[in-house]
């Protein structure tokens, strides 16, 4: 078996992550007429956000023409009109690299848009069509829209139609597609929509390409489910999403059950663990899920649950406007409320958590601070109900990370291991110290809150 394909770069950023088209409150749908508007100059004020917060990589969402939300392509060369041209995609990402922020595009390769040209071409022309092997076609029926064919739609989606990835002329026209992105954009990395339903060997044949291009390019699958070394070894990738991981942080806050957080990054992280030397992509909510605010029981949840996606292993990423502890739930027929239109100069003030954000800035200086939270061991120190503990090693550092979720002061009792004797410097809490006595350390931890403490 092949190593785990790892990038410094990734593994040392803070993600944010942007839904362009839902953020610059672009149109729900896309008339494909008139000339391209000028949503993305907009973003200017939130790279000067980015950079105050301390995010060195920004995940945007998907911007090439598209016939509503983005993941139903129709031209996979020219930016969405309802946001812009591609000078002003080059323009952001110029200022962007500027500031030193990485920049990741959402890459929807799975299905394109019933208005994808292709497509198109089929409706009209049925079998003539020269593009019918671009997708799994059947003459014998009819589409739901009432297509002399049946096709393939994503997950019984049939606004998203399934391409047939294993034609090397699909796959020709998507990686001459993710050669332009480089070139025209400087783009550092891709998140892959839907890599569970991709094959893998369409995924390596992309890796070896892109790689022949930046050799330090990123790609990150979005996978729900499934042993995640899979999209690593067979299938070339940097990353995955870490959706075990996500489920626990929020549920094991909501059940007052540590144990469940603690088993996952055990079996992931720990000494045996099965993801040890491959960074996930770590996130408390996104542009699919609820947002966390909405899911928690207690806001105060939001404190500790913080502290821990910005310590534990892997690759953390903030979902935009999050970090204010904005709420939003999924409707039944659309995602909108979970991709609002937001400013970040108005956003301070209407936060339902106006602390939080502050919170999560002194976590991302913490964690450029210390190398070992960023690429150290994961160890338990100590787990009950609503208290949890953990250290991150790495050749120059030990970082202690504790967390209590009740709603009273907790003392932690710690036996730190290979530790005789010193302190516990708090980085987030004034400096406080507090001492190792023969290896153990008893640890006020203040309530619904956490200390990352320097161990010397």
């Amino acid at each position: 078996m092949s190593s785990i394909l790892t990038n410094t770069w990734a593994d040392d950023s803070v993600f944010y992550h942007l839904f362009p088209l839902g953020c610059l409150d672009a149109p729900a749908r896309n008339s494909f007429e008139g000339p391209s508007a000028n949503r993305l100059s907009s973003l200017t004020p939130w790279i000067d956000y980015l950079e105050d917060f301390g995010a060195n990589a920004l995940l945007l969402g998907p911007v090439f023409e598209s016939s509503a939300h983005g993941y139903d392509i129709a031209d996979y060369f020219r930016v969405d009109r309802r946001l812009g041209d591609d000078a002003a995609l080059a323009a952001i990402s110029r200022e962007l690299h500027r500031r030193g922020i990485r920049l990741v595009l959402d890459a929807v390769f799975n299905h394109t848009g019933r208005d994808f040209w292709a497509f198109r071409d089929i409706r009209e022309k049925g079998r003539a069509s020269a593009y019918c092997d671009w997708y799994h076609l059947d003459f014998t029926g009819r589409s739901p829209y009432g297509e002399p064919f049946e096709y393939k739609g994503w997950n019984g989606n049939y606004d998203l139609v399934k391409l047939n990835l294993a034609n090397p002329a699909v796959r020709e026209h998507l990686f001459n597609a993710v050669s332009w992105w480089i070139e025209q954009f400087q783009v550092d990395g891709l998140r892959l929509d839907a890599a569970d339903a991709l094959d893998f060997d369409f995924q390596r044949a992309l890796a070896a390409h892109c790689r022949a291009i930046r050799p330090d390019f990123w790609l990150m699958g979005e996978v729900v489910h499934g042993d995640y070394r899979r999209w690593a070894y067979p299938a070339g990738l940097s990353s995955t999403t870490n959706y075990v991981a996500y489920k626990g942080l929020w549920s094991s806050h909501n059940d007052q059950n540590y144990f469940e957080l603690s088993y996952t990054l055990n079996h992931q992280f720990g000494p045996e663990g099965i993801y040890r030397g491959l960074a996930l992509y770590t996130f408390a909510d996104n542009h699919d899920v609820d947002r966390v605010a909405s899911i928690l029981k207690n806001p105060a949840h939001l404190y500790p649950l913080y502290v821990l996606l910005m310590t534990m292993p892997g690759v953390p990423s903030i979902y935009y406007g999050s970090e204010w502890g904005i709420e939003g739930r999924k409707g039944a027929n659309t995602d909108a409320s979970l991709r609002p239109a937001l400013d970040p100069a108005t956003l301070p003030q209407h936060a339902p958590h106006p602390e939080l954000h502050g919170l999560i800035k002194s976590l991302i200086a913490i964690r450029r601070r210390f190398a070992a939270l960023r690429h150290g061991d994961y160890a338990q120190l100590h787990v009950a109900r609503e208290q949890f503990a953990f250290i991150r090693r790495d050749p120059a550092s030990a970082i202690v990370v504790a967390v209590n979720a009740a709603d009273r002061p907790a003392e932690i009792k710690l036996h730190i291991p290979d530790i005789a004797n010193g302190q516990l410097i708090d980085a987030l809490n004034d400096s406080e110290a507090f001492s190792i006595i023969n290896g153990r350390c008893a640890l006020p931890v203040p309530p619904c809150r956490g200390r990352i403490l320097e161990v010397r």
